[in-house]
């Protein structure tokens, strides 16, 4: 998904990922050649099936899958969830167009509502390794919080997932009330490719 032409309110260094000590992204691989690999240790064989890689790991597993066409992953939405709130917040991310006008309209936050970030995607072909969600607000020019999660590692599914975050807590106060928060989300993978990248906002007010 493309950038916003206009300048974003949420600055790059915002979204730039923990880097953990030590730690050194491994050379790719494909499905094939992860699926030969250790093919006696169970435990392996076992946690390759889940990613959809190998024999037993079900439809969609086969060398057909890794050549796929679209994306390697497809994310779908982002929503929102809170005990408060009968039904999710949903924002689409299927349809460009859509996600250009989201910064425009902020959503409605209750103030001092806890709630989750949920995002649903789908991996089309190939192995994902990494992924990870990264998610910066700022207001009146400043960052006032930071979210980082890892997501996993996934294989080709026809099934999408849908991964939720830590919960979080909404500002209190008439202070907080006033004004537009801006969000920047990400997801990026152990490589440093960004599979989305986009903007929306939020207010908060004393009721959903």
């Amino acid at each position: 998904m493309s950038h916003a032409q206009e300048p974003s309110s949420v600055p790059e260094d915002d979204l730039a990922p923990t880097q953990t000590a030590g730690y050194k992204v491994g050379q790719q691989k494909t499905i094939d050649e992860l699926a030969q690999l250790d093919a006696e240790d169970e435990s392996l064989a076992r946690w390759k099936a889940s990613l959809g890689i190998g024999a037993g790991a079900g439809a969609g597993a086969g060398p057909s899958s890794s050549s796929g066409s679209g994306p390697n992953v497809e994310i779908l939405g982002l929503s929102l969830t809170a005990p408060t709130r009968a039904q999710p917040i949903q924002l689409d991310l299927t349809d460009s167009d859509k996600v250009k006008d989201l910064k425009k309209s902020p959503i409605v936050i209750k103030e001092g509502a806890e709630y989750n970030v949920e995002l649903k995607f789908k991996v089309n072909h190939g192995l994902v390794s990494g992924l990870k969600y990264i998610q910066a607000v700022r207001r009146l020019g400043a960052t006032v919080d930071k979210l980082e999660s890892m997501i996993g590692s996934y294989g080709p599914s026809p099934e999408p997932v849908v991964k939720k975050f830590v919960t979080e807590e909404a500002p209190t106060g008439m202070l907080a009330r006033s004004g537009t928060y801006a969000v920047r989300s990400r997801v990026i993978d152990d490589d440093g490719k960004v599979y989305v990248d986009f903007e929306w906002a939020f207010k908060l007010a004393k009721e959903w």
